[in-house]
C-alpha cells in the first residue's frame, strides 16, 4: 500500500502538521476549466478527496483553500464540506498563508501546503511539509517534500490526507471505525 513507502522525514514532517493547505484548480480538480453556454463555469471535484479533507477535520487538523481564481463552484464545496477557511481570488498566496498563520497563531512547520503549479511554490517553500500532486509542474515537483501517486482531482487531496493521518497515528483508529 502506498501509505506504507512514505519516507520517515516526510511522515516526522506530517506529524507536525495542524493545518492542510490545498490550492484548487489542478489541485482538488483536474485543473481543466468548464464553462456552460451561458458563461457560468463548472469544476468537478473527487468525492474522495471530500472525505479525506472531512477526516483531517474530525482529527483536528484544520483545512483551508488558498486559490488565485475566484469560483462560485469553490464556495460551494467548501461550504458542503464545512472549510471554514477559504480564500479565492489570492495572487499572492504566501501573503494570504502568513495571515492565516497568523490568525491561527500557528508556524510555518505546522503547515503543510499541496499545490501543483508556478502560484503555489513561494507557500510551498515555506511551510514544514509541502506536497506536490502527480500532474504538478516540474519546478513545483521539485520543490516538493512528498509527491502523490494520484494527479489532482483524481484522489490526490485524500492520498494526502491519510498520509497525514499516518504521521499523527489516527489511521489505525480510523480504519478499525470504519469496519
Amino acid at each position: 500500500m502506498y501509505l506504507a513507502d512514505i519516507p520517515a522525514d516526510v511522515l516526522a514532517r506530517a506529524a507536525k502538521v495542524r493545518l492542510a493547505v490545498f490550492d484548487v484548480d489542478g489541485t482538488l480538480t483536474d485543473g481543466r476549466l468548464w464553462y456552460a453556454e451561458d458563461g457560468h463555469e463548472t469544476k468537478v471535484f473527487h468525492v474522495h478527496d471530500g472525505l479525506g479533507l472531512k477526516r483531517l477535520m474530525a482529527n483536528g487538523v484544520q483545512v483551508a483553500i488558498i486559490s488565485a481564481r475566484i469560483s462560485h463552484p469553490v464556495a460551494l464545496r467548501a461550504e458542503e464540506l464545512d472549510i471554514a477557511h477559504v480564500y479565492q481570488g489570492q495572487g499572492d498566496k504566501r501573503v494570504c498563508l502568513n495571515q492565516l498563520l497568523e490568525a491561527l497563531a500557528l508556524a510555518p512547520d505546522e503547515v503543510a501546503f499541496v499545490g501543483d503549479d508556478l502560484p503555489d511554490l513561494p507557500p510551498m517553500q515555506m511551510v514544514g511539509l509541502a506536497v506536490a500532486v502527480a500532474n504538478a509542474h516540474p519546478w513545483v515537483a521539485e520543490q516538493a517534500h512528498w509527491h502523490t501517486r494520484l494527479g489532482g482531482g483524481q484522489g490526490a487531496a485524500r492520498e494526502v490526507a491519510d498520509m497525514i493521518l499516518k504521521a499523527h497515528g489516527k489511521d489505525v483508529a480510523e480504519r478499525e471505525r470504519w469496519k
